[in-house]
């Protein structure tokens, strides 16, 4: 530290830190003492005793160094981490108005010690709020909310932006009114810029923007609004959707499938995914093909493939009786996307699929061959995904057994039940959908049995779900039993 800058600190402030630290030469090594012993919890405690964390507060507003400014924030940084004494001082100091004046110079840095700066500062203020009192989080939100934050969020740096989010996430999951602002307009725009920040330089599994997507778009009902903060805002047609809103979308998709049991995707949100995916088929040429597994890099086919992977997720809740045990008079998820067309919308992509290459192979045809009438895979994976949605809404559900038998649809998922060189596992999703449509439903299994004895389908898959055909001797029909 120069002679100069060491001018600039009163003894008043400078005093106490030299002895704190039991030196009496230079800031600077004080500084550096002070961050070793704060690493540890006996030394964060024993700091707290001897009140230096105003002085390391006055010293952020005196020395103009980026060096020491950001020696001195990793000093705060530390003092703040789990000592509760040290966080209310920071609060009853004015600490976060004065982070927050540092950092309003640092929102458009232009060099990497600026960065390191901004980076310092969110660390001290995370620290506050992390298992922090509502008063702390209040403190900190009342100086940052929106625009600092906002300024923030902009900078394309996961560095900066992992700790917004834990102050973000902290503050929303701590305290019902911060809660509140945070899915307003303002507040969703702070996240869909930490959301285009991780989409460029980070990733789906960034933990702190998981966890504040998790609330709020699979706990709680602001998907549709924050996947609409993230439209191109020159783009004249909404159907053009980005590579981050296929991002979100992906996010979303990781979650619901990890918390399959735990939570229900709001009816909204889910309402919302189908309206998207069906979108991106009326936009989407089926004629091309990406031959690869999620995520393409395709912004469209991404799109397309996770909303579905959403629907099919939402739709793993259990039977209608299951669901309606709680609340009788409530329409749960798979009634509300059965109203809107969904499986009529399923089978008609089904059959305009070119069949699974076990069926090509069958009627000798080349497996990459492509009738000019069908249409390749959009992606690998998508005839196997849109058989589980099938699969998981016929569970239990007589309305969805029929409307498939009505729609001549039965044969159709009979022969899903086969491998597929684009589809993995598409023969187990098969399987699982046609024991879900023949379960407790007579009608259905007497249409099975009926194309089995015609030779119209030849579903030896049968077998492995325990059913066979047998003529009942009273009305010499045939009819579908267990194979036990």
């Amino acid at each position: 530290m120069s002679s100069m800058e060491e001018a600039c600190v009163p003894e008043g402030v400078l005093q106490p830190l030299l002895i704190a630290s039991d030196l009496s030469y230079s800031l600077e090594d004080c500084l550096k003492y002070l961050l070793e012993s704060s690493k540890t919890d006996s030394g964060r405690s024993d700091l707290a005793s001897k009140a230096i964390l105003p002085y390391i507060l006055r010293l952020l507003q005196l020395l103009p160094s980026r060096h020491y400014l950001n020696l001195s924030l990793k000093v705060l940084r530390n003092l703040c981490a789990g000592e509760a004494s040290n966080q209310n001082s920071f609060v009853d100091h004015g600490g976060s108005a004065i982070v927050s004046d540092l950092l309003a110079e640092k929102t458009k840095p232009t060099e990497e010690e600026d960065f390191e700066t901004v980076r310092f500062g969110l660390q001290v203020l995370a620290n506050v709020v992390l298992f922090g009192e509502e008063k702390r989080q209040r403190d900190v939100w009342l100086r940052f909310f929106p625009e600092r934050f906002l300024s923030i969020a902009k900078i394309r740096r996961l560095e900066t932006s992992d700790p917004l989010c834990m102050i973000l996430y902290t503050c929303f999951d701590g305290c019902s009114e911060l809660a509140s602002q945070l899915c307003t307009s303002d507040g969703l725009t702070i996240v869909a810029e930490t959301i285009r920040t991780s989409s460029s330089v980070g990733s789906v599994d960034d933990y702190w923007l998981k966890l504040l997507v998790s609330r709020i778009c699979v706990e709680d009902h602001c998907f549709p609004q924050l996947f609409s903060k993230l439209y191109n805002k020159d783009a004249e047609d909404e159907t053009r959707f980005t590579s981050e809103q296929a991002f979100l979308l992906r996010m979303v998709s990781d979650i619901a499938n990890e918390r399959i049991g735990k939570v229900s995707i709001p009816k909204d949100t889910t309402s919302s995914v189908l309206g998207l995916f069906k979108k991106s088929v009326d936009v989407f040429n089926f004629a091309s093909s990406e031959r690869s597994e999620l995520p393409t890099g395709s912004t469209i086919v991404d799109v397309m493939g996770y909303s579905l992977v959403i629907i099919r997720d939402a739709c793993a809740g259990g039977s209608l009786e299951e669901l309606k045990k709680d609340n009788k008079d409530s329409v749960d998820t798979v009634e509300l996307l059965l109203s809107s067309g969904l499986i009529d919308l399923l089978l008609d992509l089904l059959r305009k699929l070119d069949p699974p290459t076990t069926i090509k192979r069958a009627l000798n045809q080349s497996p990459t061959s492509s009738s000019s009438s069908l249409n390749p895979c959009p992606y690998r994976g998508f005839r196997r995904d849109i058989v589980s949605v099938i699969g998981n809404c016929a569970y239990r559900r007589k309305e969805v057994q029929d409307e498939i038998r009505e729609r001549d649809g039965l044969f159709l998922m009979l022969q899903q039940c086969v491998t597929d060189d684009d589809n993995p596992f598409l023969r187990e999703w098969g399987l699982w959908c046609v024991r879900n449509l023949l379960e407790g439903n007579p009608e259905n299994q007497q249409v099975v049995a009926e194309l089995e004895i015609q030779g119209s389908a030849d579903v030896p898959q049968l077998r492995e779900i325990r059913l066979r055909v047998e003529i009942d001797p009273k009305t010499s029909r045939p009819k579908l039993v267990n194979d036990t």
